[in-house]
């Protein structure tokens, strides 16, 4: 291949200059600031009069040991019209803490008043925290609900399962876990000894580990998304790696993940890459290549790669996406300072949009320890996804865990859910199929079931519309839960504008204004928890 992009046949012909020692000073991964909110979405029983509750913020940088001091600032505003994602400012906390061994909690009680120090009055209501500054910040949002008489419940449709679970549908939904780590990377530590991330290759627990843990639990499809800059055992650059090692450990996994698929039907094994550093760039997943992608060379200048893809160089990598046919998934994105093209955060090329297919929108924390689906610390990346979506990207949203320790699918409830031909065996083709189709749901509730559809169409598909446009929202729960809120989302694809709210309700009859539009669906469920459906794409004709 020409240019940058280069096939290693065997050795370098020549050697390159380079200075390691500056590229192993650069910050390791995990290093930067984790803040999250946990706040119930009910008040307790004992609260019902009050609807006092006390929300959880947590600040950690795990990798930055030393005494520092981060500032945050978390806002309640609401209620909001159906969806509480508008409305006023309620109450507000703000503060500088310390974190002293790199992490602290901070624990604020809500007395249930908003402004003016007046009960808050009944409806959905917004968290927002902020904490760091500059292109460092994380931002978190979340809901909660305020209930002082009979909850104002949304109109759905007939609450009967949506209609791709309806026995003549041509598809049923499979549940995954499109993100996690093993020993192969920084991933695989027993619960009882895992304190964050591993050092590369240093954990008891590898890729065919992952998959049987994940399928014990009730998965249907596991991803074990190797940091490809980890093949040489090392979280900087090893001068003493041999190219030979790195490939060859890539293509053990490949062949484990096919192994495993082989031999246990029903259940999909994938294994793939998480390419990039966080660090003035951006992880995105690679589902299929079957070659390992790198930059790092060791000390003779040989590459510790299949071909060569320049650090930071994402409109390179994704040309290179498209050509081969490889689907990638934004994992964790930020809204700012990540995946830059043209100096852009989250910048648009033709060639991303054929080849990235997923955004995460919810994840789990990467270093939970829980294994009873009740991880608390989780993070919200809505904000970010729809960015991407108003720059033009088309995307479905996933909800994965980024396992680095041994809980792969087990910290929370959460899944991607994916909606694979019904009379097709569960394979990487019928599930790469969906993806490019975008036919994918995220959500927080592993026995929630949600479909959007435009004038019938289904999620993920882009159409030209003439006249009205009917969106719908079918919703069930295998556990009985009930929805609390519904919004719809509207947006201009390539606009670089906002993502608005169009309607609180289940079904919205209109006629658009000519030109492109997306439309998204996301559930609050009676428990808080999230479920959003993939976004469809109209061009509405004049």
């Amino acid at each position: 291949m020409p240019g940058r992009w280069r096939q290693v046949f065997g050795s370098l012909a020549c050697l390159l200059v380079f200075d390691v020692s500056a590229r192993a000073a650069e910050p390791k991964e995990h290093s930067e600031l984790e803040a999250t909110v946990a706040a119930p979405f009910r008040a307790a029983p004992a609260q019902r009069r009050t609807q006092a509750r006390t929300f959880v913020v947590q600040l950690d940088h795990r990798d930055n040991a030393s005494t520092h001091s981060v500032d945050w600032r978390l806002t309640l505003s609401g209620p909001g019209p159906g969806s509480g994602a508008q409305g006023p400012l309620q109450r507000s906390w703000s503060g500088r803490q310390r974190l002293d061994g790199g992490s602290a909690t901070v624990r604020l009680h809500w007395d249930g008043r908003g402004n003016h120090r007046r009960p808050a009055p009944q409806g959905l209501y917004t968290l927002r925290l902020v904490a760091g500054s500059g292109e460092d910040a994380v931002e978190q949002q979340w809901q909660i609900a305020v209930e002082r008489g009979v909850p104002d419940a949304p109109r759905l449709m007939a609450m009967a399962p949506p209609p791709a679970l309806d026995s003549t549908s041509p598809y049923r939904i499979v549940y995954a876990n499109l993100h996690s780590q093993t020993s192969h990377s920084d991933g695989g530590a027993a619960l009882d000894a895992c304190k964050g991330a591993q050092e590369p290759q240093s954990a008891p627990h590898g890729p065919l580990d992952a998959y049987r843990y994940a399928q014990e639990h009730g998965l249907d499809v596991l991803m074990a998304s190797e940091h490809n800059h980890m093949y040489d055992g090392s979280d900087g650059t090893n001068a003493a790696a041999r190219p030979l090692d790195a490939i060859t450990l890539y293509h053990d996994g490949l062949a484990a993940a096919a192994a495993y698929t082989a031999a246990h039907p029903g259940f999909l094994a994938l294994y793939g890459m998480e390419w990039g550093v966080i660090n003035k760039g951006g992880h995105l997943n690679i589902f299929n290549s079957d070659q390992l992608l790198g930059w790092e060379r060791n000390g003779q200048g040989e590459l510790l790669a299949d071909i060569d893809t320049p650090k930071g160089d994402y409109a390179g990598l994704y040309t290179l996406m498209r050509e081969r046919g490889w689907l990638g998934q934004f994992n964790h994105p930020a809204r700012s300072g990540q995946f830059l093209v043209g100096g852009e955060a989250l910048g648009y090329t033709p060639d991303g949009d054929a080849a990235m297919v997923l955004c995460e929108v919810m994840n789990t924390s990467a270093f939970s320890t829980n294994d009873l689906e009740t991880e608390n610390r989780r993070s919200n990346f809505e904000a970010a996804c729809n960015r991407a979506l108003a720059a033009g990207y088309h995307l479905a949203f996933s909800s994965n865990q980024d396992n680095h320790c041994a809980n792969w699918g087990a910290a929370y409830g959460n899944r991607s859910a994916i909606l694979v031909k019904r009379d097709v065996p569960l394979s990487r083709d019928s599930v790469f199929e969906a993806l490019r189709a975008r036919r994918v749901f995220a959500t927080m509730d592993k026995h929630a079931q949600l479909i959007f559809t435009a004038n019938g169409r289904m999620m993920g598909e882009r159409f030209d519309n003439l006249g009205p446009l009917r969106l719908a929202v079918g919703f069930s729960n295998a556990r009985g839960r009930q929805p609390a809120a519904i919004t719809i989302f509207q947006g201009v694809p390539g606009a670089n504008g906002s993502v608005t709210a169009l309607s609180d309700q289940a079904r919205v009859d209109f006629t658009p204004a000519p030109g492109p539009h997306f439309y998204y669906a996301r559930v609050t469920q009676d428990d808080g928890n999230l479920v959003w459906s993939a976004p469809v794409w109209v061009d509405q004709l004049p």
